[in-house]
């Protein structure tokens, strides 16, 4: 069983937090996609969670994948090449697939480095906030390997292929100043004052009507690798349904009303 999440819930938010704080949040140990599977199934399936802020425990938000079992060649990265590679499709993707699957708006609160696969995870965000002490770097070729987390697909998309392009092949590691500066981050607070402003932005986020944050996630996520006319019948469909609920009622009468409405889910 993974000891790597450590899980809770109030006011409509779950928070998942990394916490492995004695090694700076390494993943890949065994269990951990199990854990992460789980975990974000029971948030899809339970419409009372709005909202999912990511961090991590200590002073890392994750250093990414476990390099005293890359030295050992165990767990994750012993055995044979198509072992290896199962590894990854069958633990470390599951992390990530898991993630990129939530359905509710995503809050990566980034603590100190986020380096490798820990880059890739905050990445997965829909939104990221950092602390000033943040760093992010995607240094996989520095130990002679490729960025194998998909990070290829979804770093350009964030920054740009020339600046991702510049990460991914010199191996740097850029301050929160420069993440904020390059898209990568929306914002950048005191590190004592992080997940004060992650759970602020979260309460935000979790007043919304929950079926109208999953159906505009999705459409924003499907957006990405269709046409335009695609998306507008999306757009049509999804409005449709939501034209039949009781929180766009509920919405419609608060302004009205000049109150702030109180969405329920139906």
């Amino acid at each position: 069983m993974s000891d790597l999440l450590r899980i809770e819930t109030a006011d409509h938010v779950t928070t998942l937090t990394l916490d492995r704080p004695e090694r700076m949040n390494p993943l890949g140990q065994a269990g951990d996609g199990d854990a992460f599977a789980a975990a974000c199934d029971a948030i899809n399936a339970d419409m009372g969670v709005r909202c999912v802020i990511l961090t991590g425990a200590g002073r890392a938000f994750s250093a990414g994948g476990d390099i005293r079992a890359m030295k050992e060649k165990s767990g994750n990265f012993g055995g044979t090449a198509p072992e290896i590679a199962d590894g990854y499709r069958d633990n470390i993707h599951k992390v990530l697939r898991a993630l990129y699957g939530l359905r509710v708006p995503l809050i990566a609160a980034v603590n100190g480095p986020a380096i490798g696969l820990g880059c890739d995870l905050a990445c997965l965000a829909d939104m990221r906030l950092a602390g000033a002490d943040a760093k992010f770097g995607v240094t996989f070729l520095k130990l002679g390997i490729i960025p194998g987390d998909g990070g290829t697909w979804i770093l350009p998309r964030i920054i740009g292929e020339a600046r991702a392009a510049e990460l991914f092949y010199t191996g740097e590691v850029i301050d929160a100043a420069t993440a904020l500066d390059w898209g990568l981050v929306s914002r950048v607070v005191d590190d004592a004052a992080l997940m004060d402003e992650a759970r602020a932005l979260a309460a935000k986020v979790a007043a919304m009507p929950p079926h109208a944050l999953r159906q505009a996630k999705n459409l924003m996520r499907q957006g990405r690798g269709t046409s335009y006319d695609a998306a507008l019948e999306m757009a049509a469909n999804a409005q449709a349904l939501m034209h039949s609920t009781a929180d766009h009622m509920e919405g419609v009468d608060a302004l009205l009303e000049k109150r702030a409405p109180r969405f329920t889910g139906q």
